[in-house]
């Protein structure tokens, strides 16, 4: 396959093609300063929603080399924004730029799922590209229009749709449900609202329809990254002794019509199969994405997605669980009683939850009259995986000390004083995000557990 730059071959440009990347217009220059780059972080922090910065940013710590960086901007997108193509695109170069293959990977699958549902298959999806390396010297110069785009005369084979007949089920091999809610620590008010709403009618259906209370059903799990809504979903396949399926949007989508409606149709089989088992579906806004937010042809899958739904009420032994980050985008059909009709709030986690996260992330590790108990009062709206990175970079600057001097050196407090100067809690942009949700769109009362939290908070 040869790739070459935006241009003319022939009589024929690349545009008469349609595969050029979408894009805004170039706005940025070759080189990256430190004043442009801390002049858009400013103006994203100002207005996390302002995608035009946050795209500007990406593609010049792109082109600088910053893979990690520019990733992590692309994630932020790609939580309020799953579908966006600009974002996937960018998110498998800075993934590809990061080392990061698989996730690369899985991007490039959903790019080309939606490529494929938006042209109605009449083109091959554009190709994943070759990371320019960066020297020392900076990065490699560039034109005036630095896309890439691949001859479809010169692009490789298609592959063939999945042959009638397959067999999907070895596809979906449920795990085994390995923990509780005896792990999840702290959070009491979190496993309470889980045992009644969901746990307690399930084991007890003859007395929850007494009260009226039907069992079964689906549970909607909304709340800021990072903060465990995947382990909670664990927690309650092994409170169950149910098998656990985890279903990602890379697994679903495909690029051939009709293929993710059967993958949604054969997971289920699976589960049924495997009963009694909990189907997780991250990021689920994803799958069943609002109808007024979309632009291309994902119905069906949504459609299938409620067919499976409908009347599954636990009686078959599967029980449904979905976790996003944005519920605002999940579409109300979704939503409806019977389906996912119970929504519960994944909060930050508690000073309970963060002084035994301190605990736990640091078992193992050489370590010095450390206070977990302190630690925990300093890091407020901090996520799970906050202060799992904030553990590492407390425990790099230790091993950066042992590395000098030839000897182990302990992690001790001020390596964690250190850390805090520079670390900043995650789930401050979700909760900015859903003030306004809460504000703006909470008539029917579907926010008023986060509007409780958000007052908690000082954010009301």
């Amino acid at each position: 396959m040869q790739v070459r730059r935006r241009g003319k071959i022939g009589h024929r440009s690349v545009l008469s093609h349609g595969l050029c990347a979408r894009r805004a217009p170039t706005l940025y220059t070759p080189f990256m300063s430190d004043s442009v780059l801390r002049a858009l972080t400013a103006a994203l922090e100002a207005d996390p929603a302002d995608t035009g910065v946050r795209e500007h940013l990406v593609r010049l710590l792109l082109d600088a080399g910053q893979g990690e960086q520019a990733l992590a901007l692309v994630r932020v997108w790609l939580a309020a924004d799953p579908t966006r193509q600009v974002a996937l695109g960018l998110a498998v170069r800075a993934a590809d730029l990061a080392g990061d293959s698989q996730a690369a990977a899985s991007y490039q699958t959903m790019l080309n799922a939606l490529y494929q549902l938006e042209q109605g298959q009449s083109a091959p999806a554009p190709a994943r590209q070759p990371v320019p390396t960066v020297s020392e010297n900076g990065p490699p110069p560039r034109n005036d229009a630095p896309e890439y785009w691949v001859d479809p005369d010169e692009a490789p084979a298609q592959q063939q749709p999945y042959p009638t007949g397959t067999d999907f089920s070895s596809r979906w091999q449920p795990l085994a449900g390995d923990v509780s809610l005896k792990d999840v620590v702290g959070m009491t008010d979190l496993k309470e609202r889980l045992e009644r709403s969901l746990l307690g009618p399930l084991r007890h259906p003859e007395l929850a329809q007494l009260y009226g209370k039907k069992s079964g059903g689906g549970m909607l799990l909304y709340g800021p990254p990072g903060c465990g809504k995947t382990f909670l979903a664990r927690a309650v396949a092994g409170e169950l002794g149910a098998s656990f399926l985890e279903v990602t949007v890379a697994d679903v989508l495909d690029m051939w019509l009709g293929n993710a409606e059967r993958n949604v149709r054969d997971l289920f089989a699976s589960a049924r199969a495997h009963a009694p088992c909990v189907v997780f579906f991250d990021e689920v806004d994803a799958l069943g994405r609002g109808r007024q937010l979309t632009r291309h042809s994902s119905h069906s899958v949504t459609q299938t997605l409620l067919r499976e739904l409908d009347g599954l009420g636990g009686r078959e032994g599967v029980f449904v669980l979905a976790a996003t980050n944005a519920p605002w985008d999940v579409d109300t059909a979704l939503k409806r009683p019977g389906r996912l009709g119970a929504t519960l709030l994944v909060p930050p986690p508690d000073l309970a939850a963060r002084e035994a996260m301190f605990t736990e992330f640091m078992r193992g590790r050489p370590a010095e009259r450390l206070d977990p108990a302190w630690l925990a009062r300093q890091t407020d709206n901090f996520s799970g995986a906050d202060i799992r990175q904030l553990c590492e970079e407390a425990s790099e600057r230790a091993l950066a000390v042992a590395l000098k001097r030839g000897g182990m050196q302990p992690v001790r407090m001020q390596d964690f004083k250190d850390a805090l100067k520079t670390a900043a809690p995650s789930t401050r942009e979700w909760l900015m995000q859903a003030r306004n949700h809460v504000v703006y769109a909470n008539e029917g009362g579907s926010y008023d557990e986060l509007a409780a939290l958000l007052k908690e908070k000082r954010l009301l």
